[in-house]
């Protein structure tokens, strides 16, 4: 135990995956921003609450399976020489159902539906059901990544919990930030269409660096920033 404690190996093994969960786990919150603003207020934060509790207990759930996540990823059946896993096809039909909701809110909101506008709420339930859905998919994408880095599995939950507690830290300040901007809230929807395109081409082994996709995330939020900052400068100012 004092061995594994000065393990330096282990400390940076840790680090990184803590820092690549969290990465990860932007997706994660940006959906429960979403999803989460169609509630009425006062059940908001416990919607995002019970999300992030489910995706915590679906990630260590799925580490304590490692021999089932193995399976996973073994081919089921193949179609002219593409091999087809119970990983791709849930990848694909997660990033599809991403695809289908960032794409009806982006129409909500472009056509006037807005809840504020027409008082479209949604049940408690049904938002807890596309929760479930999605924690799956992402929980499934977060527990491969981990397992690809070490092999330690006290490393990856301890990574895990933390990235999770750090996400539940963050949720509420960026849900409520990304529902008062509505350029921010556009912005976080198409990056939602960018995570949904990259699951479906997960699951037809078209592999896109995630180095890509995070790089235009960060890049447009540093636009959207400076917009923001650009936006408040001229409301001091009178113009």
């Amino acid at each position: 135990m004092i061995e594994m404690l000065t393990d330096l190996n282990l400390w940076a093994a840790l680090l990184t995956l803590t820092a690549l969960e969290i990465v990860l786990g932007i997706d994660n919150i940006i959906f429960l921003s979403i999803v989460t603003g169609r509630l009425p207020a006062h059940q908001q934060a416990k919607a995002r609450r019970i999300g992030l509790g489910l995706a915590l207990g679906m990630r260590v759930a799925l580490l304590m399976s490692l021999s089932w996540i193995a399976g996973l990823t073994s081919p089921i059946v193949t179609i002219q020489g593409f091999d087809l896993s119970w990983r791709d096809v849930i990848l694909g039909l997660g990033g599809l159902f991403l695809l289908y909701k960032a794409t009806a809110e982006i129409h909500n909101t472009m056509e006037g539906h807005e809840d504020g506008q027409h008082g479209v709420k949604s049940s408690f339930a049904a938002t807890i059901v596309q929760i479930v859905i999605l924690d799956l998919v992402f929980s499934l994408d977060s527990v491969i990544t981990a397992v690809g880095m070490t092999d330690n599995l006290p490393v990856m939950a301890t990574a895990i919990v933390i990235a999770i507690l750090i996400m539940l830290f963050a949720a509420e300040s960026v849900s409520n930030f990304v529902n008062r901007h509505p350029t921010v809230k556009m912005l976080a929807l198409g990056f939602l269409l960018l995570i949904g395109m990259a699951l479906v081409a997960d699951a037809a082994h078209v592999h896109i660096p995630r180095e890509y996709l995070y790089f235009a995330i960060a890049f447009s939020a540093l636009n959207e920033t400076l917009n923001l900052v650009a936006k408040r400068k001229r409301s001091k100012s009178g113009l």
